[in-house]
């Protein structure tokens, strides 16, 4: 059995992850199964530099195969905020909902491709032979309103007109098929299957 450390202690994530990496000789650890963890400091100025630092810190600090990754959202209207502080976007004490309530105010008054936005995740693979990256994309639109009941982040307002629906409103499956996660994810599961 091979054992891959999920450098996050995000549920939603994970949850993610594991859905594809599903019916593989794998097994999954994420930072909430140890007591102790590294302080992981997210100080890169893009996704892949972010994702580095998770996936070194993490390696050297556990000595296990690790997965870093980080992803946000950008739209380019705003000069690609919110980018890497998505997570953080309107201040240190944020939550989702918040984040989506500041981004909206920031878009108001922009329309049509003035609302095109992109969400991208890079994901670092490191153990002692490796040090790999995989990257997706998938573009759409902000919305003005919320929809959809599923996901968490940007979800409810960023939209994909080619399947008319927001990633809120998708299923598990259906998301991780068209994702930057799942994108990324696809293309690291193909590099695990040919390493383990």
């Amino acid at each position: 059995m091979f054992t891959l450390l999920i450098a996050t202690k995000n549920r939603h994530k994970l949850n993610e992850i594991s859905t594809i990496l599903v019916n593989r000789p794998i097994e999954l650890k994420s930072l909430a199964d140890f007591d102790n963890s590294p302080e992981i400091i997210e100080n890169g100025q893009t996704f892949r530099e972010n994702a580095a630092i998770k996936a070194d810190t993490c390696f050297e600090y556990f000595h296990l195969p690790t997965m870093g990754d980080d992803s946000g959202l950008e739209v380019p209207a705003l000069g690609n905020e919110p980018g890497v502080f998505s997570a953080r976007y309107a201040g240190s004490d944020t939550n989702d909902l918040k984040n989506n309530l500041y981004l909206l105010d920031k878009m108001k008054g922009l329309t049509g491709e003035q609302r095109r936005a992109r969400f991208v995740c890079t994901i670092c693979y490191r153990d002692e032979g490796h040090r790999e990256f995989f990257t997706g994309t998938t573009e759409g639109y902000i919305l003005e309103e919320f929809r959809g009941q599923s996901g968490f982040g940007y979800d409810p307002i960023f939209y994909i007109p080619e399947i008319g629906k927001t990633y809120a409103e998708l299923s598990m499956e259906e998301k991780n098929a068209i994702s930057h996660r799942g994108k990324a994810m696809i293309k690291f599961a193909a590099f695990l299957d040919k390493i383990t």
